[in-house]
């Protein structure tokens, strides 16, 4: 598994140990659900943009 270095004021970086702990997890594993669930997100929210694009453009066609 690849490491990376990822920076972040000391309050959050508190915050997100905080809630590490209170859900029995590692740092590490609350971050990568963090950016599972944004990247799930983003991709649906791209999809539907591309849905609405797509009508759009099929009402400018008509």
């Amino acid at each position: 598994m690849a490491r990376i270095l990822v920076s972040m004021p000391d309050d959050f970086l508190k915050s997100v140990d905080k809630l590490a702990d209170n859900e029995r997890r590692t740092r590490s594993e609350l971050v990568r659900e963090a950016l599972r669930a944004y990247i799930r997100k983003t991709n649906s929210l791209n999809s539907k943009k591309a849905v609405e694009n797509a009508k759009t453009l099929e009402n400018l066609l008509d």
